[in-house]
């Protein structure tokens, strides 16, 4: 059975499951040099998408569409998306409610008539919002492979942290509860609303159904933190506040407001970086404080998988991880919005099969456009890995690297890279200057995964750039452009079989510098997604070096 996801809001995609099988999931802000967080808002995008797979829309068995809020004052037990358009035609799609309510399951299936695509109409089905984050992190897990159960934790913008136990065989899930009433977007309204993020909110009523507000804030203002100090003697004081307000989905400036007022969070003259790093501390405290409530004395799985936006927050991520709680804390690549359409696409293929377990491999985005010709003003040679670490290693300059099928999610690990030396310091600079970041960024090791514990604490393998750890004595000082203003580093490490063609640059630039890593940062313009192919790199020319499939694009 051929199945294809839909997420037709921000984040929007398409991904196709085949018997258990992940095809592809594509992102729209991958395709065509997208702004970021782009919505999949043209239905004839669908059938482009699929024909590139191979695919005609009449190919498909079933298609799914992820549940979404209705706009605020209308009926949330019965929304529509109005943003969607037809070949330039409007349409009105109900789908499933945000999240389930009191008397639903997460996972009750919506169904529906009317969706045009390829020409005529066809039958689909919608879960809530909240089951795709829930199923497809759980599918892509090593757990349902193994015939192990485990606990969710869904935290997501909109919605508040809720704790699930899935067990695969047969596939049952339980709700056991919400852990807190503080919705995932208050870390991100909190920063929006202090100077250093702050921005007005200008969209009008249909862009705000369609792409929630501060969506770039939480990962900015998560790298912010390390400029401040973290005070968890405040943690009573911020319970006493965040406890007198109605949390459960507040309006993100009451609650910036009340945290920030005079006798509020702004305490004994503290900074905006320290209330960042505090409250970031808070939640990660919370969070830790109120499973470990949860599993004090009972029978629930030592396995945890986090899904949802929050789960893009590393610091959040390695406190659970290192907390004791669990014998293993898994997050898949795309936690947030991202893997949306492979979560819905994941949840009708379980309750089809009864098998929630899903075959799928990190580098499944869309592929490379092929260059048909050098782009103007560039020229191009054959180059293959050896030749490129060489380059690397003798020249220092940074190389930006196209290859294959880009990598699922929001974070580039090593297919739409930019990839440099880590052992000078100025790297760091430099790249966040061609980035046109703020310098307080920092930029991830990409490092070969047994080498990872030699240079890093604790250095286990973490493929996903998900989780931060520490960098041993000796190494920052071999490294220092990988090494963020805390001490720590957002570490992907790689080996042979999941990396195959980042392995063997790393393991070509080893025997060169002695040197296990390199720099790694997204190959994009500003606010938009990967490059789709060189001439958009060569257009872009921040980078005097593109890498290609075994070619190598240099300005002539």
């Amino acid at each position: 059975m051929l199945v294809c996801g839909l997420k037709l809001t921000h984040d929007g995609g398409l991904a196709l499951i085949e018997d258990g099988r992940l095809v592809t999931s594509v992102e729209a802000e991958k395709l065509d040099n997208n702004r970021r967080f782009q919505p999949l808002d043209r239905l004839e995008t669908v059938a482009d998408v699929l024909a590139a797979e191979g695919v005609a829309v009449t190919d498909v068995d079933r298609f799914v569409v992820d549940g979404w809020f209705a706009p605020l004052g209308q009926d949330q037990d019965s929304p529509v998306l109005e943003h969607v358009t037809d070949h330039g035609r409007a349409l009105r799609l109900p789908v499933a409610p945000y999240i389930e309510g009191p008397d639903t399951h997460v996972l009750d299936v919506h169904r529906f008539r009317g969706l045009p695509l390829g020409g005529r109409e066809h039958d689909y089905t919608s879960y809530h919002h909240s089951a795709q984050h829930l199923m497809g992190a759980y599918a892509a897990s090593p757990f349902p492979g193994r015939g192990e159960d485990s606990l969710v934790l869904v935290w997501d913008g909109g919605m508040t942290p809720v704790l699930y136990h899935v067990e695969p065989d047969p596939l049952r899930v339980t709700r056991l509860g919400e852990l807190f009433p503080l919705y995932g977007s208050a870390f991100a309204d909190f920063c929006a609303a202090l100077p250093p993020f702050h921005s007005p909110d200008d969209r009008t009523d249909a862009a705000r159904h369609a792409m929630p507000r501060n969506l770039d804030v939480a990962g900015k203002a998560m790298a912010y933190a390390a400029l401040g100090t973290d005070e968890p003697g405040y943690d009573a004081v911020l319970d006493r506040i965040l406890g007198g307000l109605d949390l459960s989905f507040t309006n993100g400036d009451d609650l910036a407001r009340a945290l920030t007022r005079e006798g509020g969070a702004r305490w004994n003259g503290a900074s905006d970086a320290d209330l960042i790093a505090t409250f970031q501390g808070y939640l990660g405290r919370r969070l830790r404080g109120a499973l470990t409530a949860r599993m004090d004395g009972a029978s629930l799985p030592p396995r945890l998988v986090l899904a949802g936006g929050c789960a893009l927050n590393i610091k959040w991520n390695s406190l659970l991880r290192s907390c004791g709680l669990f014998e293993h804390v898994w997050v898949p690549p795309f936690p947030n919005d991202s893997g949306a359409a492979l979560g819905a696409a994941s949840v009708e293929w379980a309750l089809h099969s009864g098998r929630p377990a899903l075959e799928w491999g990190v580098y499944q985005g869309p592929r490379v456009r092929p260059a048909e010709a050098d782009p103007p003003g560039y020229v191009s040679r054959p180059c293959d890995v050896d030749e490129l670490a060489r380059i690397l290693h003798e020249h220092g300059d940074p190389v930006i690297v196209l290859s294959g099928r880009a990598e699922l999610g929001p974070r580039a690990l090593g297919h739409r890279s930019i990839l440099a030396p880590a052992t000078d310091a100025s790297m760091k600079k430099v790249l966040n200057r061609i980035k046109d970041r703020e310098d307080y960024r920092p930029v991830a090791p990409v490092c070969l995964e047994h080498r990872a514990p030699e240079v890093f604490s604790p250095g286990t393998p973490d493929p996903y750039m998900i989780f931060d750890h520490g960098t041993r004595p000796g190494w920052a000082d071999k490294v220092p452009a990988i090494v963020h203003l805390d001490g720590t580093a957002r570490l992907q490490t790689v080996n042979e079989r999941q990396s195959p063609l980042v392995h063997r640059l790393l393991t070509a630039y080893e025997r060169l510098s002695g040197i296990p890593l390199l720099c790694n940062t997204s190959a994009n313009h500003k606010g938009r997604g990967f490059f789709p192919d060189v001439a958009s790199a060569a257009a872009w020319g921040g980078v005097g070096a593109i890498w290609s499939d075994g070619r190598l694009y240099q300005p002539a």
